[in-house]
């Protein structure tokens, strides 16, 4: 039987349903804008109800309602699909960030990269052909090798910062994921501890959910929920959290890498010493961009290592003014330090050859002129640029008579006929170029005013390969058979249609995530109207119950001190 007071029970209880019920819409309209928050809806019942007798026999009569949760909106379907189409995300942008930052690099629109580097380097050339014998024309050519040079350093000094960037970036990365799985870990064994009572760790959950979140943009993550409510997370096979343990992640000891003038690294697991593979995500991105920055510093060590061959073996078929070839452009003493000039204007004893190892291109310094005996130093990636550097001798006083403008005359078989010491010509050059006083001979064409070879010089960089001109020595390039200009250029518009190609893909991928973020948000995002609706709800139960109790009381009151006065 109910007791007399059971009925203000009943309201107390429907009054802090409801309150409990405003509360919660108050929370959810209070972190509407809060990141990673779930709606929260608290979940009323009917009390037990009480047998009571009367003249017709047994009833059950209610006690009221009781709040038996408060849990949050939440579809783990959606959130798979976000952390899946996150990981896409944060590497196609990754990728589209490290092209936005090379072509940045390579911009030639201001008229200072190497397109125009190169273009003043071709006039410059071409200039010279008409006015061989004009010793401003001369310096000017000199004055252009020396900046187009510096311009391919300078570019590719710049991609290898970019990639010293990138490892710093990957570094910060690891520090934040090292931090973010602490997190997770540490509100693992919190929501397991609270949900052990029966209750719902809500918030904790979102702020785990949300740490999840940020761990896709990096990495590939697989999400795994124990019956205790803990999660795993497993990232491309390793295992980086198990409930209350987690692995640490550092970077590697550097690997000197003297191709390209850089320490490499690897993110590796501290526990086990095996390298971690990000799969996807933005750490993936770097990594990649990083072996592209690198093809970068190959594209513009090819067009180095043609000038250093190709070019250069053209150069040394000229004379200069005063009758002299093969004169250098690279170091004086090629012996002791052969590979720090830029050799496309000749060491009589030191040559540079190219060939192809695995994609890269790889040049080879040689000395003591005959190639057959010569003590080959092999270069790659950034050590070819870094041989790129104009000689003191032709930057010094009178310098640019030695530049070798100048063809020998040819006869019907393309051989050069020289000036001999006692007159007439020949085609043995070992008799003709000195006499017998050990002097240079001059070349018996056009004078001082011939520019020929020079046109030969700027037909290589302006020209493709043409088999039917003997003067371009040589169709084994380390650019192909195209010119220069075009080598440049075709990849440059690679290069343009690789990042185009790269934005359209985060442009559709924002439209994916967009789409996904829609399908989460209409469980787990806070609707106003919804939200308002619910708070009239509640404000009116909670009053109806406070008139209800006020109407008990007043009952009750007259039961207690009005029954039994009359008459008194």
């Amino acid at each position: 039987m109910q007791s007399t007071f059971s009925g203000l029970n009943t309201m107390v209880n429907g009054i802090y349903t409801n309150r409990l019920g405003l509360n919660t819409v108050g929370h959810n309209i209070s972190n509407s804008n809060t990141e990673g928050y779930s709606r929260q809806t608290a979940h009323a019942s009917a009390t037990p109800a009480s047998e009571v007798y009367t003249l017709a026999g047994a009833n059950q009569v209610g006690n009221g309602s009781t709040v038996t949760s408060v849990i949050r909106a939440r579809d783990i379907y959606a959130d798979r699909q976000f952390w899946k189409e996150n990981s896409t995300n944060g590497y196609y942008i990754g990728k589209a960030n490290n092209y936005a930052k090379i072509e940045s690099i390579f911009n030639d629109s201001d008229n200072t990269g190497i397109q125009n580097a190169m273009e003043k380097f071709y006039e410059a050339w071409e200039d010279c052909s008409a006015t061989a014998s004009s010793d401003t024309s001369r310096q000017n050519v000199i004055n252009a090798g020396q900046n187009f040079a510096q311009s391919l350093q300078i570019a590719a000094s710049q991609v290898q910062g970019q990639i010293v960037s990138l490892y710093d970036d990957i570094s910060l990365s690891v520090e934040k994921m090292n931090r973010l799985l602490s997190q997770v870990v540490e509100l693992n064994k919190n929501i397991a501890g609270i949900e052990a009572t029966g209750a719902h760790a809500n918030d904790l959950r979102d702020q785990r959910d949300l740490i999840v979140d940020q761990l896709t943009d990096m990495t590939s993550i697989n999400v795994y929920e124990a019956s205790n409510g803990m999660y795993t997370l497993v990232g491309s096979g390793t295992t980086l959290v198990n409930g209350l343990t987690k692995v640490e992640l550092e970077m590697s000891p550097p690997k000197n890498n003297n191709e390209y003038g850089l320490s490499d690294y690897d993110i590796i697991i501290k526990e086990t010493g095996t390298i971690y593979s990000p799969g996807s995500g933005e750490l993936q991105a770097q990594f990649e961009a990083i072996e592209e920055d690198k093809a970068y510093i190959d594209e513009v060590a090819r067009m180095a290592t043609f000038l250093l061959t190709t070019f250069n073996d053209q150069h040394r078929a000229g004379y200069g003014i005063d009758g002299n070839k093969d004169k250098p452009f690279g170091n004086a003493n090629p012996a002791d330090n052969a590979t720090t000039g830029l050799n496309f204007y000749g060491e009589s004893n030191v040559y540079f050859d190219w060939s192809e190892e695995n994609g890269l291109v790889m040049c080879e310094v040689l000395h003591d002129g005959t190639l057959a005996d010569s003590t080959a130093k092999q270069l790659k990636g950034m050590q070819i640029l870094d041989v790129l550097a104009v000689n003191s001798e032709l930057t010094a006083v009178d310098g640019h008579k030695k530049l070798a403008t100048r063809s020998g005359q040819r006869n019907g078989f393309g051989e050069l006929w020289y000036q001999a010491a006692g007159g007439g010509y020949t085609t043995n050059p070992a008799s003709a170029l000195e006499d017998a006083n050990g002097n240079p001979l001059p070349v018996d064409v056009n004078g001082t005013g011939d520019g020929s070879n020079a046109v030969w010089m700027a037909t290589l960089l302006n020209c493709e390969y043409d088999k039917t001109s003997p003067e371009v020595m040589s169709d084994n390039r380390a650019i192909g058979k195209g010119s220069l200009f075009s080598y440049y250029n075709t990849s440059m518009t690679t290069m343009g249609s690789d990042a185009a190609n790269m934005n359209s893909r985060v442009e559709f991928q924002a439209n994916v995530m967009s789409q996904v973020e829609n399908l989460r948000s209409t469980t787990n995002g806070v609707n106003w109207d919804e939200e308002l609706t619910n708070m009239i709800m509640f404000q009116q139960g909670y009053s109806a119950c406070s008139r209800c109790l006020n109407a008990m009381d007043e009952c009750l009151d007259k039961l207690i001190n009005g029954t039994g006065t009359v008459g008194r």
